[in-house]
């Protein structure tokens, strides 16, 4: 049953079978308003629908979708479009939320109901698997930082809405396009001072196999700075 407040949680995946149970069981563990955990499947070629069927099966909050392979951007629209819950939270399937992290962006909505959007910190963790030399090769603090990501955020779907649907034309700087459009909307922004995400380094992080797809970034701020430019042009006319 839907309660006023309740919090759906979309969960993309693309061949990330082997930390995906991690993720899954992170959401699950939350004590805050969790009403359901979509998974959507990016057409992978691993056992990564599989893993997430299973928890289907047990788990009532847990769903599955699939569609073929066309990105994290059109993976989370995918899930937006079902979502049933009042507040949006996005986790990636090689990532691990802290037991706490929806009752304290859900207690900070309610003591500032003026605030659009809610962030939070990180911590960085590699992960156990990886060899000694698989190790030297990876430059990761342990501090916890400030995160303006998807993957920190905790929204209202109606104030998702306001903003609009991921771009997916852009594989890797798609919530940076998200943000930049919400930033035009003048929305209320805070960060918190605790850790809300624990982000897995590994071999496979999309960051680090997709390099070339960093000029995504720029494309992205070019286009907000377009826009802002034109909307500043229609001011003055």
């Amino acid at each position: 049953m839907t309660r006023r407040g309740d919090v759906s949680v979309i969960l993309p995946v693309f061949d990330g079978e082997r930390y995906l149970a991690e993720a899954i069981d992170s959401a699950l563990a939350q004590a805050d308003r969790l009403l359901e955990i979509i998974v959507v499947d990016d057409g992978s070629t691993d056992r990564s629908a599989h893993v997430a069927r299973e928890y289907a099966k047990r788990e009532p909050n847990v769903c599955c979708l699939r569609q073929t392979h066309q990105g994290s951007g059109a993976a989370r629209n995918l899930g937006v479009e079902r979502a049933r819950g009042d507040y949006l939270a996005f986790l990636d399937a090689d990532d691990i939320w802290p037991g706490n992290r929806l009752a304290l962006q859900r207690t900070a909505f309610d003591r500032n109901p003026e605030v659009d959007l809610v962030f939070g910190h990180l911590v960085q963790f590699v992960s156990p698997e990886l060899s000694a030399e698989e190790r030297r090769g990876i430059q990761c603090s342990t501090d916890a930082t400030p995160a303006t990501l998807a993957t920190t955020l905790l929204v209202p779907r109606r104030v998702f809405h306001r903003v609009g649907p991921f771009e997916t034309s852009l594989r890797v700087g798609e919530f940076l396009s998200w943000y930049l459009r919400a930033m035009d909307l003048r929305l209320e922004t805070m960060m918190l001072p605790d850790v809300v995400l624990r982000r897995r380094i590994h071999s496979r992080n999309q960051g680090r196999r997709a390099k070339a797809a960093r000029t995504d970034y720029a494309r992205a701020l070019k286009t907000g700075l377009d826009r802002r430019r034109a909307q500043a042009g229609d001011a003055q006319t």
